[in-house]
């Protein structure tokens, strides 16, 4: 994979994605191998357009030269596990393209609107060499927020129809969103939907109790990405912003709060993982009994079962 095979790029991903005994070694391979690359998050309600936005976006990369890595975060099918959609059927256009690689994941059941192994598949597309990873969110409003502990700079695309939704979704967007991009802006209600979504931001922007790591107000765009409007445009937004965080310092510690947030989500995945094997028999099991019986409380339960519970591996 390190050498450019696709195939072989492929393969380890899917790996990732299965949870196999290899993926600790995987890992391990692919460290400090993440090159110069910079994650863009594109997420947003579902029927925003996101899909063409990250097709577009490709197709202006490409002309440039850039290489592109993209994963489509796509609901779970209840029977198989996988992907319901593929993208790689909706960017047609990019699929024999040996400067994009497209990857469909399924959630598989996180609430965050990512996979838990998507982290690390963005691992796999920068040590592969991509200049641009472009994640695309299933998109279920703002549950969204995992897209902030992945990207480096997020893109919220929301359409007309979103006006009414915008009040109850505006405190996590806000929280998410690096930019703004209105898209089908031709539709009625666009120039409304810009309006409040710029007033929102100035607001964000001149709170004092907003935490900031970097001098930036949301720039708010309009797009209509079907007709390649607007795109240009939103790609130099990205860039600014990258700009900025470069300047700042910003993105290193960004990148640095990711990395700690990994570790501690694998300590957390690999104690889950001791108990369960622990409550199978044994003392954990006979607490649990306990406690199914009512007989000891949950919190006495957890008191005495902690230390039962062996960090050392088995």
């Amino acid at each position: 994979m390190l050498d450019g095979d696709r195939l072989a790029l492929a393969r380890l991903i899917t790996h990732v994605e299965n949870r196999t005994a290899a993926v600790p070694a995987i890992m391990k391979a692919v460290h400090g191998r993440a090159h110069a690359g910079y994650v863009v998050g594109i997420t947003g309600p579902p029927g925003a357009g996101k899909s063409t936005v990250v097709d577009r976006l490709t197709a202006h990369l490409r002309a440039e030269g850039a290489t592109v890595g993209i994963v489509a975060v796509d609901p779970s099918s209840p029977f198989t596990g996988g992907a319901v959609r593929g993208d790689r059927i909706r960017m047609q256009a990019h699929a024999l393209d040996a400067g994009v690689f497209i990857r469909s994941m399924a959630t598989r059941g996180s609430l965050g609107g990512l996979a838990r192994a998507t982290g690390e598949v963005l691992k796999l597309l920068l040590a592969f060499g991509h200049d641009w990873v472009l994640v695309e969110t299933v998109g279920v409003g703002q549950t969204e927020l995992d897209i902030m502990k992945l990207a480096d700079t997020t893109v919220v695309v929301l359409v007309p129809e979103s006006g009414d939704a915008i009040q109850t979704m505006k405190a996590g967007l806000l929280e998410a969103a690096d930019v703004f991009a209105v898209n089908k802006a031709d539709r009625a209600g666009a120039p409304a939907l810009m309006a409040e979504l710029k007033f929102a931001a100035h607001l964000h922007y001149s709170s004092s109790t907003t935490p900031k790591d970097v001098d930036w107000e949301i720039p708010v765009l309009s797009c209509q990405a079907q007709a390649d409007v607007g795109i240009v445009e939103l790609l130099t937004e990205v860039r600014r912003h990258r700009s900025a965080l470069e300047a700042s310092g910003a993105l290193d510690g960004r990148r640095r709060r990711r990395r700690r947030a990994e570790l501690e989500a694998l300590l957390i995945e690999e104690f889950r993982g001791r108990v369960a094997q622990g409550l199978a028999g044994g003392a954990l099991r006979a607490k649990l009994d306990e406690v199914e019986a009512g007989a000891t409380d949950p919190y006495s339960a957890v008191a005495a079962m902690l230390p039962m519970v062996s960090l050392e591996p088995s």
